[in-house]
């Protein structure tokens, strides 16, 4: 096949991000990456894995580190600022972004123009965003707190957009709904609430957590239990310690460390702290907008099972937007003026 061709194919699939955006790439130098590199072994790492020099020397260690050093940051760039922006230009825009991790979010709409204010509960990870935005030569305003704390430390001040980045699930439902009431509160007129990588509860498969079927339809209590039956290692333990000879209730410790693993988010809490599901103004899903960026993802997914089971979770309440009824509730939400 010709190169050419190739390469159209491969766009069909795999676009590249707009040129006006790609020309905002901010390039960082070797020394750079070094100091990010420095920061993961030193900061993020060692807080994750007892012993993280010999898994970074791993397999599985080495691409771990890859993914943590640039192709999350390639995948911002990408695909999430891309997106952004298709629904409102990040240039001058204020946004205060929840869960920002490693800072490879934070880079991706710095360098963009955006205004950033990230928060994140993991004061190692926070290190980490601190030295990446460094080495980048970006700014944002850091804040090491969770959702809650963040809508009263930072009370009086309003964003254009405000960015939850897969940290909704990991919240228990008394937090989520205040702090998405929050947030609302806080937008301004015709702002913008993102909401990306919340697994949706309503899927039949678990792909963030437990890596089993039907496991988010679960009670917790059962959940907790079955988490034991996991094949994902570094998760199954949490249900082999809450399973007991007598079959105990789990503690609430245990409990509160097992509903922070993450058991789903879907549309009936947008509908209970931002109003009726059905009358939200939801400018994008990601899938939607990716498939019209992907010709041939489009046709892929509409033949396939996640596509029929999509179409199907519609047909019981046609009334909400489609993005509710993807495996991942990835959406923009605007407020009204």
């Amino acid at each position: 096949m010709q190169p050419a061709i190739k390469a159209a194919l491969r766009h069909l699939v795999r676009p590249a991000p707009p040129s006006a955006l790609a020309r905002n790439f901010v390039p960082v130098s070797s020394a750079g990456l070094a100091d990010v590199e420095g920061a993961l072994r030193r900061c993020y790492f060692p807080t994750h894995f007892d012993t993280a020099a010999q898994y970074l020397e791993s397999g599985p260690g080495r691409t771990d580190m890859a993914n943590h050093m640039t192709q999350r940051l390639e995948v911002f760039r990408t695909t999430i600022a891309p997106w952004f922006c298709d629904a409102r230009s990040l240039q001058g825009a204020s946004v205060l972004e929840i869960g920002c991790g490693i800072g490879a979010s934070t880079v991706a709409l710095a360098e963009q123009g955006a205004k950033v204010t990230a928060i994140d509960v993991d004061a190692p990870s926070l290190e980490v965003a601190r030295t990446r935005c460094a080495a980048y030569g970006v700014e944002a305003e850091f804040h090491e707190l969770n959702a809650v704390e963040a809508f009263s430390v930072l009370s009086g001040r309003s964003f254009d957009f405000i960015i939850f980045c897969a940290v909704l699930e990991h919240m228990t439902h008394a937090e989520r709904l205040a702090a998405l009431g929050a947030s609302w509160r806080m937008l301004a007129g015709g702002g913008l609430l993102g909401i990306v990588e919340a697994p949706n509860r309503l899927w039949f498969f678990d792909s963030h957590t437990a890596l089993l079927p039907f496991y988010m339809w679960l009670p917790d209590e059962l959940a907790i239990l079955y988490a034991s039956r996991s094949p994902r290692k570094s998760f199954a333990p949490v249900g082999r310690r809450a399973v007991r000879d007598d079959y105990a209730a789990a503690s609430p410790e245990e409990m509160l460390e097992f509903l922070r693993h993450g058991r789903g988010v879907s549309f009936h809490e947008f509908d209970l702290a931002l109003g009726p599901a059905g009358q939200l103004d939801v400018v994008s899903s990601l899938e939607s907008y990716m498939r019209g960026r992907r010709p041939l993802r489009r046709v892929r997914y509409a033949c396939s099972r996640d596509g029929r089971y999509s179409r199907f979770l519609r047909s019981l309440q046609p009334d909400l937007h489609p993005g509710f009824y993807e495996p991942y509730l990835d959406l923009i939400i605007r407020k009204p003026f």
